[in-house]
């Protein structure tokens, strides 16, 4: 079972970026991972995912983040990406990376964002 670290959250003001990065304990390449965010008093959610380099490595996004966040990896440094920009207070919550669909025991600890108006 493969092991996720998130960081790279913070504190930032409305319009700004973040870059939020997940180190994986083995190869993610072959998989197909995603970002998801649990807001404050809200079930988590799937933001982002990025397919297998199998199937294309396609990306898809929420329409709540289409347009502003970018999922990508670095198979090499087992790392999966969250470029964040234009960033919104209701993106505010704590973002985890996992497989997709979500394995219980890859859940990692998150990283916190929030973003202020």
């Amino acid at each position: 079972q493969v092991q996720l670290v998130e960081s790279g959250g913070g504190l930032v003001q409305a319009g700004g970026s973040l870059r939020l990065s997940c180190v994986a304990s083995g190869s993610i390449s072959r998989l197909t991972m995603g970002w998801y965010r649990q807001a404050p008093g809200k079930e988590r959610e799937l933001v982002a995912s990025i397919a297998s380099i199998t199937d294309g490595s396609n990306k898809n996004y929420a329409d709540s983040v289409k347009g502003r966040f970018t999922i990508f990896r670095d198979g090499i440094k087992k790392t999966l990406y969250l470029q964040m920009n234009s960033l919104k207070p209701e993106d505010t919550g704590v973002y985890y990376c996992n497989v997709w669909p979500p394995s219980i025991r890859a859940w990692g600890q998150g990283t916190q964002v929030t973003v202020s108006s």
